[in-house]
């Protein structure tokens, strides 16, 4: 097992998870500035977005996570601040981040859908590596596996998978290496767009696409009664998607 705990600083431990979501918002954030440079969207109200979208984010994805999962915290409301011990969730990241971009990219009149298309590339990537948090966590698992099947992986995800005895599927690294995947379709595909808001759209889709089928094979999922919440976000992200999509190419001259 990997110590979750990457090192200290004197009291103070600092986790591989932190670690990991902070390189990937890092990443992301290089990768958007990129890709606003080549485009007639100001850089630097990428960077300034970004900065508002990211606490937003965080905080959408821990209050998402603690609403489905409140009888666990309520005995001990302070432990939803503790997210350096996991529980965030990506639809609750995306709403907070969604909503501070479009809050912003309309104060200063940019163009929506093309600033969602520069985002989406480094939004997708951000959660292939972010998965890795999880892994570190031993969270975000499938259900029990034999022996067998487990040692077709690496030995570190296989040690890392054996959890009170026993082996479980590593959910963490199928959703890791879909959402690789679609980064870069989405990467390449961006000079062969039809139309601004594409790439994102597409990426809506083709995320919420694998995280369905993913999701029916974990063990953690947040739940409303029988459903699995992310499944049921994910089936009206892929509808909405795919509404907008052909309204929008039948609409190019669209561009807002």
């Amino acid at each position: 097992m990997i110590d979750p705990i990457a090192f200290t600083i004197g009291p103070i431990p600092v986790y591989w998870y932190g670690i990991i979501i902070a390189s990937a918002f890092m990443i992301g954030i290089y990768l958007a500035y990129s890709r606003s440079a080549k485009t007639k969207v100001d850089p630097e109200h990428i960077i300034n977005m970004i900065t508002l979208i990211i606490p937003s984010a965080i905080i959408g994805a821990r209050l998402y996570y603690v609403a489905f999962e409140w009888e666990r915290y309520a005995a001990n409301p302070l432990e939803a601040l503790a997210i350096w011990h996991g529980g965030l969730a990506i639809h609750g990241g995306l709403i907070g981040g969604i909503l501070a971009g479009y809050l912003y990219v309309r104060k200063y009149k940019l163009p929506v859908w093309q600033v969602a298309d520069i985002c989406a590339p480094s939004v997708i990537l951000g959660q292939a590596i972010g998965r890795w948090g999880n892994f570190m966590n031993q969270e975000a698992h499938g259900g029990p596996v034999t022996e067998n099947f487990i040692s077709r992986f690496p030995d570190f995800i296989k040690n890392q998978m054996f959890i009170e005895g026993q082996y479980y599927h590593p959910t963490f690294l199928y959703e890791s290496l879909w959402n690789f995947g679609v980064f870069f379709f989405l990467f390449f595909y961006w000079t062969k767009k039809k139309f601004q808001g594409e790439i994102a759209l597409l990426y809506l889709g083709l995320y919420s696409f694998g995280r369905y089928f993913i999701e029916g094979m974990r063990t953690d999922s947040l739940m409303v009664g029988p459903f699995r919440v992310a499944q049921l976000v994910s089936l009206a992200l892929i509808l909405i998607s795919i509404i907008v999509i052909i309204y929008r190419r039948k609409k190019p001259s669209n561009s807002v």
